[in-house]
């Protein structure tokens, strides 16, 4: 039987609304195949608490602002997305966009460790 997962991507803050990802980001992307050249960001709202399952933040900061905007009766769907991820040593993902294309890179490791990580948690439910 086939499940499906609904998975978007928001920020806690309106710096880039509508705005497509890094280029650095689509590049090292493709290169492991996905394409997110149809993404656009924006922000977190409140309709978000209510529709999804999990909200996952990259980073203690990010979850913090999370915390505070989530309404109280849906904050057990707040974690690091890093906490999926059991083998890596960090336990935030790291903001590439001020460092060289080795960052994406070491993001996209990060993300795809706690997404495999996700997925598993997901299958035992």
């Amino acid at each position: 039987m086939a499940q499906w997962v609904d998975v978007d991507s928001a920020g806690t803050h309106a710096y880039h609304i509508g705005k497509a990802p890094d280029p650095r980001t689509l590049q090292a992307a493709a290169r492991r195949g996905y394409d997110l050249t149809s993404l656009r960001a924006r922000q977190v709202n409140d309709f978000d608490f209510v529709r999804f399952d999990h909200i996952l933040a990259m980073d203690r900061d990010n979850l913090a602002l999370l915390m505070r905007a989530c309404p109280v009766q849906h904050s057990h769907k707040l974690r690091l997305f890093l906490d999926y991820a059991s083998a890596c040593d960090e336990d935030e993902v790291p903001d590439p966009y001020y460092g060289d294309a080795d960052g994406f890179e070491q993001v996209l490791d990060l993300v795809e460790a706690a997404a495999a990580g996700l997925i598993a948690s997901l299958r035992h439910k």
